[in-house]
């Protein structure tokens, strides 16, 4: 079943290619067609999986090199599943709204069904060498991605986010190798060398989690592993930033999960001081949020922000902060991508990203208006929105193992508020407008739809997803106590 859904996006990405036809629009109609395909197997998997039942679900396993003890091995639990439906819908709204892609549609259908598969490899793998060889297959879509069909300073960026990703992996790749030698029977398998890693000296677990920290930790990012993020997300195509900073950034930080889950101790010894790294993260990004006049700029520097969330989350090792870390995943993926969304259409038609260049949109764009506001408020964490419930996890989770100290969250969501309001009143409040914006198409419209309802009904209603990740959540905070 996982198999199927690994390769379908890629079975997609071959026939993409092999179209014999010039025109982008059948392209566009085959990518929409797998990738619509690919969230069907992926709600499929979710109406079959059982929260209360194995931890990893819908298993398989195939020999790879069976000599090093690799295996093609995926399953899945309630974390897994929901990054995988997560990367299955942010791909299917990527997708449809690059309807007029015209320049290099072969090419960017391909690469960007390459990457969902690269990105499902990720979620569902259950053996560290398939984990990383996945992980490193999302470098070349997306190096390429950026690099030919990005904005002027595009292979700029394409070459920071390729060296400090792949920096950053090698890192993780010798942890890996130390994990592999403890393991029993030398084998790569999760369960195998979370057993082993028990077995080694506490310095030993130390040194081999911040192998595995650096690498997660540029990919999620947190500071100072941050370089490459701003310029990425403003050169990359607005398609390709909704994936990104949606799922991408998640990958980093589903990864640290599974490293708690394999190096229990080494996580107790770190805990207080990746809760500092957390609220660094969390105070900087959204400062220099604020100072950002390129939209784009400030939605990605936000992203840094709203990342150290989910880390200060994962570092209470708790169930209330885990659950709190899942969900601020997800709620950030989604609104991320709607604010992603609405900025790449906007200079779609301005070719400006400067908030000086908008004036206001609510007379002449008022569905432009609509969902930048709405998006922008989500992205606070306001009440009714999956953010608030996120957000409200991690603060209990983290106020029960640090008390007050975890009250300095609250001053970066003041900063992050007070951005998105001066962003609100430039572009929807006040002034005529700067130029004739045409507003949203319809297909434009419902792609931010679907997101927008996404984020109110769980901010309304969140019961599914947590019932759905309870049984992970609680598995990883029974290894630390709680």
């Amino acid at each position: 079943m996982l198999k199927v859904l690994v390769l379908m996006p890629l079975l997609g990405a071959a026939a993409v290619a092999a179209l014999p036809v010039r025109r982008a629009l059948p392209r566009w109609r085959v990518a929409m067609l797998f990738a619509l395909a690919t969230l069907g197997h992926a709600l499929w998997l979710a109406a079959g999986f059982d929260p209360a039942g194995p931890a990893i679900q819908f298993y398989e396993s195939r020999p790879w090199n069976v000599r090093l003890g690799s295996y093609f091995a995926l399953g899945i639990d309630g974390i897994a599943l929901t990054m995988v439906l997560l990367s299955a819908l942010l791909t299917l709204i990527a997708v449809l709204v690059s309807r007029r892609m015209e320049k290099g549609a072969r090419l960017y259908f391909t690469l960007v069904l390459l990457l969902e598969s690269a990105m499902l490899g990720v979620f569902t793998a259950r053996d560290w060498s398939l984990f990383y060889v996945f992980w490193e297959a999302t470098l070349l879509p997306l190096f390429f991605l950026i690099d030919r069909l990005g904005g002027p300073d595009r292979q700029r960026a394409a070459l920071n986010f390729f060296l400090y990703t792949l920096g950053g992996s090698v890192f993780m790749l010798v942890a890996l190798l130390f994990l592999y030698d403890a393991a029993p029977n030398h084998s790569f398998a999760m369960g195998d060398m979370a057993e082993g890693a028990r077995d080694l000296p506490p310095s030993t677990q130390l040194l081999i989690f911040a192998g595995l920290f650096i690498g997660f930790g540029v990919k999620m990012p947190v500071f100072p592993l941050h370089g490459w993020l701003p310029l990425a997300h403003v050169e990359a195509p607005s398609p390709v930033s909704i994936l990104l900073s949606g799922v991408l950034l998640k990958m980093g930080a589903y990864g640290l999960i599974r490293a708690a889950e394999t190096l229990p101790a080494a996580l107790l010894a770190t805990q207080d001081w990746l809760a500092a790294l957390a609220l660094v993260s969390l105070l900087y990004g959204a400062v220099l949020a604020w100072r950002q006049q390129d939209l784009k700029a400030m939605v990605a520097y936000s992203s840094i922000s709203h990342m150290g969330v989910v880390l200060l989350g994962i570092a209470t090792l708790n169930v209330t902060g885990l659950t709190g870390a899942v969900m601020q995943m997800v709620a950030h993926g989604l609104t991320a991508a709607t604010l992603f969304l609405v900025v790449g259409l906007l200079y779609q038609r301005t070719h400006s990203r400067d908030l000086a260049d908008y004036g206001c949109l609510l007379g002449r764009a008022p569905r432009f208006a609509f969902f930048t506001a709405f998006a922008l408020l989500a992205a606070i964490g306001l009440p009714g929105s999956a953010g608030f419930i996120a957000e409200l996890h991690a603060l209990v989770g983290g106020f029960a193992r640090w008390g007050g100290w975890v009250l300095i969250v609250c001053v970066g969501m003041l900063v992050g508020a007070t951005y998105s309001l001066r962003v609100i009143g430039r572009l929807c409040m006040r002034g005529l407008p700067a130029q004739d914006i045409a507003d949203m198409t319809r297909t434009e419209t419902v792609a931010a739809a679907i997101l927008g309802l996404a984020i109110v009904t769980l901010g309304v209603w969140p019961a599914p997803l947590l019932d759905l990740v309870a049984g992970s959540v609680g598995r990883v905070g029974r290894l630390f106590g709680s």
